[in-house]
């Protein structure tokens, strides 16, 4: 009895119990391994993450040949633009602000254009900067308001109402102040609010890091992830964005929509004014267009806080479409695929082609806008942050805008934190 507790105990295949399991298929007695031994649940779950990876591989492909589409086109003849007033709300300084700004006055806009800065406070230092080039530009159509008056919690939305009185064109842009537009930007967005059917018409954009190596990967993000999943959103039609950087609409769909007020107490402002506008049963479109946000992430805190905004936005819009979003992290998961099924072939195979697929993306999104968003030996680390501030999204509802914190509510309203 005791050899056969001890053969148990090692494990030997002479005896006819191997730890507790008897195998009666053989023709005679013979000890078997345990399933557990065979086959772990950490190996099940990394082939399961190895399959997840893999489509993730399918879906950066399928965005590579997508974001071809947003390479910027001219406007064609005979198409009448009309009047235009811009709306550029601004708070403090940022790097290059004047350049981004002066980007605005050097468009060869074909109707009359029409420029309004807004501030909430005296003493901001930007007002230094529209002045700057009011005295560049002495003959734009230039109007600066200076208004405190809080309208809500988004600062934002609360800085267009106050601006809201002064518009005199029919065609209204929100253009952020850290966005540049290349040139014939104004243009584009004008022509493609030229059809009735469409009531929203807003910016494929590129990142630019402005601030040193960090905000470098945020340019990245927005260029070598989030805009391809905007391409592909739009093409398979499952999502009509709105993007909230630079938006155009006509003043008649504003009003129909109850103006900015409307949107002063949530977060996404942007997704819900595209959503506005298609309960009036009008589109919400991206046309060929590329413009630049420059990102001024300084440290890698700030460069996680900003992208956790964005990311708890979405979610807090879409929380299914967000979840499934994961498989789009396809190199994080196959290296955690990889790492969980202990490195053999087929999961290193996955990794070289996730790295593949991801550089082939990048340049591929450069090639469409005429630019370059970051080094591509940057990838590898960038996508590492972007699956880390995925995973985060989902243990908390606060964020941090400009300083300020904010409880973000299931509904997407905010509340000062």
């Amino acid at each position: 009895m005791m050899d056969l507790a001890k053969s148990a105990w090692d494990g030997s295949r002479e005896d006819p119990v191997y730890l507790g399991l008897t195998d009666y298929g053989q023709g005679h007695p013979s000890a078997t391994r345990s399933f557990s031994q065979i086959v772990t649940v950490a190996d099940l779950a990394g082939w399961v993450i190895n399959g997840l990876a893999l489509a993730g591989i399918g879906y950066t492909i399928a965005a590579t040949f997508l974001v071809g589409r947003y390479a910027p086109s001219p406007v064609g003849p005979g198409q009448a633009v009309l009047p235009m007033t811009v709306l550029k709300p601004l708070h403090g300084t940022e790097p290059q602000l004047l350049a981004n700004l002066d980007t605005l006055l050097r468009q060869d806009y074909g109707a009359p254009l029409q420029i309004i800065f807004g501030l909430r406070d005296g003493d901001d230092p930007a007002i230094a900067v529209v002045e700057a080039l009011m005295a560049r530009y002495p003959a734009a159509n230039i109007a600066l308001v200076i208004d405190p008056a809080r309208r809500g919690s988004n600062n934002k939305v609360s800085n267009l109402i106050n601006m809201a009185s002064r518009i005199a064109h029919p065609l209204v842009v929100i253009s952020d102040s850290d966005v540049a537009l290349p040139p014939g930007s104004l243009n584009r967005l004008a022509a493609a609010t030229n059809d009735p059917e469409i009531g929203l018409a807003s910016c494929f954009h590129i990142g630019r890091g402005d601030a040193g190596w960090w905000s470098v990967l945020g340019a990245m993000d927005i260029a070598y992830r989030f805009m391809p999943s905007v391409a592909v959103a739009c093409a398979t039609g499952l999502g009509q964005p709105a993007l909230g950087p630079t938006m155009a609409l006509r003043r008649e769909v504003l009003e129909a929509i109850g103006g900015f007020a409307r949107f002063c107490d949530v977060l996404a402002d942007d997704y819900e004014m595209g959503r506005a506008v298609r309960a009036l049963g009008l589109h919400t479109v991206v046309p060929p267009l590329a413009i630049i946000h420059c990102c001024a992430e300084e440290t890698l805190g700030t460069l996680i806080r900003h992208e956790l905004r964005w990311t708890r936005t979405i979610y807090g819009i879409d929380r299914a479409g967000f979840i499934g979003s994961g498989v789009t992290h396809c190199l994080p998961l196959a290296l955690i695929g990889a790492a969980m099924t202990g490195g053999g072939w087929f999961a290193l195979s996955a990794v070289g082609a996730a790295l593949a697929a991801r550089f082939t993306l990048a340049v591929r999104v450069d090639r469409a806008a005429g630019q370059s968003s970051g080094p591509k030996w940057l990838l590898p680390a960038r996508d590492i942050v972007s699956f880390y501030v995925y995973l985060t999204t989902f243990f908390g509802n606060r964020v941090e805008w400009r300083g300020a914190r904010f409880k973000v509510a299931r509904d997407g309203r905010i509340a000062a934190d």
